[in-house]
């Protein structure tokens, strides 16, 4: 079995065909499918998905930094609100993304933290996402960690460096969420984790982007996450069976699932 740490299954590019796209997934073997949220207007959509497939894909609730607005703690009260209704199995996605606007980062920096706080005050994990801010994000998980021992979760998509892989495994309690990209021929990443231990690693998507090779410029889905899981393999010169047994493990253990 495998886990798809992180894939937008309310995305639009799945309005036609989601039930297809599931399907596909479990006959690779994908039997969970972690669903992040991005905003109120996702939320809807998201839960749609999990009401149908209750078992196989579960939801996250939260602010994505590129949704932060300048009055952003409206936003966390509707956080805190879902949160509290007790469906939900990680905080996630948040984090701050410098990438496509720099204009509200102290807003993305204070939103992120209080999402931290609300995921370790309910023990859940958080999914962070962080896009030319990793080394910002590891900064305020590092601090939170002190006064939240256990707090744990997923820096998703990491494309860092080995330096800052090595920062997140000293933290403690926290995993990298490696999809599509260790299989690009241009990637660093097979450099940036190849000293990991896989005891850190759980396989993402992010579907429906970040297609690995070889459907790279294509839809992405859950289904490809043996594409990567096989990249990973090479990497660590293991079977494919190892790789999809420890990444499972490490997933339901973050999420806290038994399956």
């Amino acid at each position: 079995m495998f886990v798809d740490t992180h894939t937008h299954l309310d995305a639009s590019k799945f309005e036609e065909d989601i039930d297809l796209v599931i399907h596909n997934a479990l006959e690779k073997g994908v039997e969970i499918m972690m669903m992040p949220n991005v905003d109120p207007s996702t939320h809807q959509g998201m839960m749609s998905v999990h009401m149908k497939w209750p078992d196989n894909c579960l939801p996250m609730i939260g602010i994505h930094p590129c949704s932060v607005k300048k009055d952003f703690k409206s936003q966390i009260e509707w956080v805190k609100r879902e949160v509290a209704l007790g469906k939900y199995y990680a905080v996630g996605e948040i984090g701050i993304d410098l990438y496509w606007d720099t204009s509200l980062r102290k807003e993305q920096e204070e939103c992120f933290r209080s999402q931290v706080e609300l995921a370790a005050n309910h023990q859940l994990p958080v999914n962070i996402h962080s896009r030319e801010s990793i080394d910002l994000c590891i900064e305020h998980i590092e601090d939170l960690k002190k006064s939240n021992p256990e707090l744990t979760g997923i820096f998703h998509c990491f494309t860092g460096t080995a330096e800052q892989a090595k920062r997140i495994v000293d933290i403690g309690g926290f995993l990298m969420g490696i999809g599509g990209v260790l299989t690009f021929k241009n990637s660093n990443l097979k450099e940036a984790i190849r000293e990991i231990s896989l005891d850190y690693i759980v396989l993402e998507t992010d579907a429906p982007y970040l297609t690995p090779h070889p459907y790279r410029g294509k839809r992405n889905e859950p289904a490809y996450i043996p594409f990567i899981a096989q990249s990973l393999a090479e990497l660590y010169e293991l079977p494919l069976a190892v790789i999809e047994e420890r990444t499972t493990e490490n997933a339901l253990r973050i999420y806290k699932l038994t399956h």
